[in-house]
């Protein structure tokens, strides 16, 4: 090959570059994320890394794109880019074909999102919540139902998300440094929710500092986007069920239960209990063709008793955090078991004569 073509290819492809509509960024070793807008373009690839006084561009290089052969030779290989098309698994070989390096291509659409998960009633994409203030929280989302999709990254932080998260993806945990304390976050069987845990929090503590989580969904067409979401652990706190039993046809009683912060004198729950009377049905809108049922609200921080309503048939208790507006829990109910009256005999005036 010629200095004079050597000089055009290097001219072709600083001029190609220049005009490369996208931003990149690796969100893993070997996983590069080129963020484009609505413009074609490319994007340089490069093989082996140029040494110095080195000439890989003239070797025999090969370009395989999710295994089949591409036309492109070299050590720099330019991705075509068009709206979201451009992803895929782009490896290099030497003539022989042996592996000679690999990188895998996410698209991510700028100024797009929405496109890989459904926001919920709350018209949020993802929903958070604790049973507790140990450190333990859930995120879950709903996938759309027309694109096949999986978990490509996770990242928890507090005070900066600068810190390197690893990944074992075997079991598809991620690590994540964030000042003193570190987050790890586990994809459950599903695919649709994440457990986590802040291993430096003290429930004990004033949380001064709101967690940041981010979600990166990726579909089989190396679209990537990614989903967000902060708060505090107050703010997502859920009360698991109360546990309510009958202690006599007059009489029941609640506990905390058995996943909530302790102590309850620290951590005080608030209850709600809903009496039903004979026809009422659903705890949550009872009576809805009746009269509103009986209800009563009580705060304690022991185990709790109530003397029931008479004609009431079914009772419901639910629990919140009586120190904040938290969520309240689902409803626990029992029915109720009246003793029945023994009736008296009538006799029959005739049958006196007899």
């Amino acid at each position: 090959m010629t200095t004079l073509t050597l000089s055009i290819l290097l001219t072709t492809f600083l001029r190609l570059c220049s005009q490369n509509p996208t931003h990149s960024w690796t969100l893993l070793p070997n996983i590069l994320v080129l963020e484009v807008n609505s413009s074609s373009g490319t994007h340089p690839l490069s093989c082996l890394q140029e040494a110095p006084g080195g000439d890989h561009q003239s070797q025999e290089i090969i370009w395989r794109k999710d295994g089949e052969e591409e036309e492109q030779r070299g050590n720099v290989y330019l991705v075509q880019l068009k709206k979201s098309l451009g992803g895929g698994n782009y490896s290099c070989h030497s003539r022989e074909g042996s592996l000679l390096n690999y990188t895998l291509v996410l698209i991510q659409e700028k100024g797009i999102m929405g496109r890989i998960l459904v926001r919920n009633d709350q018209e949020d994409y993802i929903k958070c919540s604790a049973q507790n203030y140990n450190g333990h929280f859930h995120c879950s989302w709903s996938w759309h139902p027309n694109r096949v999709s999986r978990v490509a990254f996770i990242k928890a932080w507090r005070v900066s998300n600068d810190g390197q998260c690893s990944v074992d993806k075997g079991v598809q945990r991620w690590t994540c440094p964030s000042g003193s304390t570190t987050f790890v976050c586990t994809v459950e069987q599903s695919g649709d929710r994440i457990s986590c845990v802040d291993q430096g929090h003290c429930p004990y503590s004033e949380e001064t500092q709101r967690i940041s989580v981010s979600v990166y969904v990726v579909t089989q067409h190396f679209l990537l986007e990614n989903y967000s979401k902060r708060f505090h652990l107050f703010d997502i706190v859920k009360p698991d069920k109360v546990s309510v039993s009958q202690v006599n046809s007059t009489m029941i009683q609640w506990s905390y239960p058995p996943s909530w912060s302790s102590p309850s004198s620290y951590f005080p729950l608030r209850f709600q209990v809903a009496q039903l009377r004979r026809g009422c049905s659903g705890c949550d809108d009872p009576c809805a063709d009746f009269r509103p049922a009986k209800t009563r609200r009580v705060q304690t921080t022991e185990t709790c008793h109530l003397k029931v309503w008479n004609k009431a048939k079914t009772v419901c208790v639910r629990a919140t955090d009586a120190l904040c507006n938290s969520q309240w829990s689902e409803w626990s109910h029992v029915r109720l078991r009246r003793h029945k009256k023994n009736k008296k005999v009538k006799h029959h005036p005739s049958r006196q004569a007899e």
